[in-house]
């Protein structure tokens, strides 16, 4: 990627907002891709039992993460 801004960014920081973590596997960042879809998909699927309802907000913040992640990435700053 050419850096903060460039265009792989935005297309990379697009794919976050259908699934979070493909943006960064676009990138070639494969733990940080792990990671945000695993914690965000948790947050989202225990948020619909009643129980764990109050995971909802943990699932948004982290897939917003994600997506200013990919948006703000610097080649060689990983």
């Amino acid at each position: 990627m050419a850096g903060q801004g460039s265009g792989g960014n935005v297309i990379a920081a697009i794919c976050n907002v259908f699934m979070p973590g493909l943006g960064q596997l676009v990138q070639g960042r494969l733990l940080k891709a792990i990671m945000f879809f695993l914690v965000t998909w948790a947050c989202y699927g225990l948020a619909f039992t009643i129980i764990f309802i109050f995971l909802w907000p943990v699932g948004a913040i982290f897939h917003l993460w994600s997506i200013i992640d990919a948006a703000k990435y610097k080649s060689g700053n990983d």
